[in-house]
């Protein structure tokens, strides 16, 4: 296990990317009724292949997230693993313990419905347009609440509002030179400590880190 910090910056355009047709919507929608059943504040995968097949222009999306992170001087996204994700919101939460030798790079495919990324820890909210794009370290707390709220409310994503986003996610390999550089990770930070460890976990003074759902706070120890 190799210890590392966890980078504040957040890398961040937006790209001319193309709408996805109605047909291709309704059978995402149908796809987060029916069998996601999501529910606020929840993060999901939908099948990538389906829509590919029924969306060839995915293809000129991929290909502007990819010019655009390889003039940031990262990996060659085709390298990556991607998926297509659905979010009715996202409660605060970081990625570290799952995700934590990665960088995400996202990209936002629906229109604006008026919901911000928010990176509470050092106050950056981005609004979610089409075409919204975002390169981040998985261990920097973050959420999508409702634009103008302070913090995550599950009652803004009640089922009559139109509040689904749908994002492509690459996974960036954090020890790639051009995503250290580009995102300043320092490297071997604690290794005594990591030397102890057995799976990966972000570290708020020397303990497992913990984020509130709602506001985003380090809230001590980890409590799961």
């Amino acid at each position: 296990m190799r210890s590392r910090s966890v980078s504040a910056l957040v890398l961040t355009a937006t790209l001319d990317v193309p709408a996805p047709p109605a047909k291709v919507t309704a059978d995402w929608q149908r796809e987060v009724t029916l069998h996601l059943a999501l529910v606020p504040g929840d993060v999901e995968a939908l099948p990538l292949a389906r829509t590919r097949a029924r969306w060839p222009e995915l293809r000129h999306c991929v290909q502007a997230m990819s010019d655009w992170t390889r003039s940031l001087g990262l990996p060659p996204l085709a390298d990556c693993e991607l998926a297509l994700m659905a979010c009715r919101g996202a409660r605060y939460h970081h990625d570290g313990a799952q995700y934590g030798g990665a960088a995400f790079a996202n990209l936002f495919l629906s229109e604006d419905r008026g919901l911000d990324l928010h990176f509470p820890l050092t106050g950056q909210r981005i609004p979610l347009t089409r075409g919204t794009a975002v390169v981040f370290d998985t261990g920097q707390p973050h959420a999508v609440i409702q634009r103008g709220s302070t913090g995550f409310d599950a009652a803004h994503f009640a089922p009559r509002h139109d509040c689904t986003q749908l994002f492509l996610t690459w996974e960036l390999p954090i020890e790639n030179a051009g995503v250290a550089q580009s995102l300043q990770i320092q490297f071997d930070t604690d290794s005594a400590a990591a030397r102890q460890l057995k799976e990966e976990q972000v570290r708020e003074n020397g303990e497992p880190g913990s984020v509130c759902p709602a506001s985003g706070r380090w809230c001590g120890p980890d409590s799961n």
